[in-house]
């Protein structure tokens, strides 16, 4: 009698499994992201014993770390966000919507890495034409650069064994398929096996190996939300396709610090590394325009400076409320912070808030400086190019310390801001950077009468 092909149940979303269908996943609680994976009988659990030699433990006292080196990318954003570079033998995961960038940021690392090592590049999605076509346009020349277009995993990695490359980009995983496997290419089981083949790969022969994987807004689509545990880095590639700037932020890093992001921005010719974000995207600040103040978060190791942007008007019938790069209920929360501690009766009006090129601030430090361009816009007086605000609002509309105050601080200086709001009790001893006056506040009653006095 033949065997029965049995099936389990796989989250989009988390990667969960469950045995039996839900509409709603038990795990995240996401609904209908539950998705059938077929399960082969041949590549089930097999009956009988097998016969194996016993492994040896060894004392973590004895293990060897001196083989794990790094190599840098050419790229000094890229590096950033990996740790100081590259780890041989590694599996990375570059995740993101598609068009933001992902396949041009790993050809432009093709390029910048020097002739000592070869690179294989798996395109499964353009044509060895078309990515020729695009590495002209970039300028990309390295003559250790070779070009695979192929979606069948076996002849992969035959391929990855016949060259012996040093690098391997997959570009994308949604594209490679296992024949064994009775699944479409881009389904669960597809992403997580060939994912999986990859990766003893890279474990047993030393080879570090890129994956380029699509999500869509709501990050549902099979790949980087399975694989996550699998692989040993995560980054993520975000931004605003209506502007130039992108962000590669680390979500995993199993050879580094996580949340360390690189700043790129998008020209003709590619994608530039930005040294100074800071500098770059408080460039074009209107003078004497209410309603703008500037934030200070902290991104991995990076201060980096943000402008927030407010406009309140009143509403003729419901009011509304509008968020760009701030959480909406952060923002909901404030402006009733703002109306019950601090008098303004913004509840009756419109309130649109964004944040300058296409940032998303979700550190408590940014809130001080979203209330102030809230009051700011409300009672239509600037608040003047020369001031940032640093600390996170409570309930009680008391202004509470943050973290790293003082490498904020430095950073505000060194951009030329001459006052900045700190809340009264900091867990840190200030040290105060010359040219710079501080305000401390207690709370955000205080805050808006000291920088928001009429003349």
């Amino acid at each position: 009698m033949a065997n029965k092909q049995k099936s389990m149940y796989c989250c989009s979303e988390c990667g969960a499994e469950s045995a039996h269908w839900a509409g709603k996943c038990p795990s995240c609680g996401a609904w209908n992201t539950l998705v059938e994976v077929k399960l082969d009988a041949p590549g089930g659990i097999k009956s009988g014993s097998r016969s194996f030699s016993a492994p040896k433990p060894k004392r973590i006292s004895d293990l060897d770390i001196s083989a794990e080196l790094r190599f840098t990318t050419g790229i000094s954003e890229f590096d950033r966000v990996l740790g100081g570079g590259a780890v041989i033998g590694s599996l990375v995961l570059v995740g993101g919507a598609p068009g933001i960038g992902k396949s041009t940021l790993l050809l432009q690392m093709c390029g910048s890495i020097g002739p000592e090592g070869r690179i294989l590049y798996v395109t499964g999605e353009e044509s060895e034409r078309q990515l020729k076509l695009r590495a002209t346009r970039l300028s990309i020349e390295n003559e250790n650069l070779y070009v695979l277009a192929e979606t069948d995993l076996d002849k992969i990695l035959a391929g990855i064994d016949t060259l012996k490359p040093d690098l391997v980009i997959i570009d994308s995983i949604q594209t490679v398929c296992d024949a064994d496997i009775s699944s479409a290419p881009g389904s669960i089981t597809q992403v997580r096996e060939c994912t999986m083949r990859l990766m003893r790969v890279t474990k047993e022969q030393g080879i570090t190996i890129f994956v380029v994987g699509h999500v869509n807004k709501e990050g549902s689509i099979a790949g980087p939300k399975v694989l996550e545990h699998m692989v040993d880095c995560v980054l993520y590639f975000e931004g605003e396709r209506s502007t130039s700037f992108r962000i590669l932020r680390a979500a995993k890093n199993r050879f580094g610090s996580t949340n360390e992001i690189g700043v790129f921005e998008m020209v003709q010719d590619g994608l530039h590394g930005v040294d100074n974000p800071s500098e770059l995207l408080l460039s074009g600040r209107p003078e004497n325009a209410p309603g703008t103040c500037v934030a200070c978060v902290i991104e991995g190791s990076r201060p980096i400076l943000a402008e927030v942007q407010a406009l309140v008007s009143s509403a003729n019938y419901n009011a509304s409320r509008r968020c760009n790069g701030l959480d909406y209920n952060r923002a909901a929360m404030l402006l009733a912070v703002l109306e019950k501690r601090a008098g303004l009766n913004v509840s009756g009006c419109d309130a649109y808030i964004n944040v300058i090129g296409g940032l998303s601030l979700d550190e408590p430090a940014a809130d001080l400086a979203t209330i102030l361009a809230v009051a700011s816009s409300y009672l239509d007086r600037p608040l003047g190019l020369d001031l940032a605000a640093i600390g996170e609002v409570g309930l009680s509309g008391e202004i509470r310390s943050v973290s790293m105050i003082n490498q904020r601080l430095a950073e505000i200086a060194r951009l030329g801001f001459r006052r900045c709001v700190i809340p009264s009790h900091v867990r840190d001893e200030i040290k105060s950077p010359d040219g710079l006056q501080l305000i401390p506040v207690r709370n955000v009653s205080e805050a808006c009468a000291a920088v928001l006095r009429r003349e």
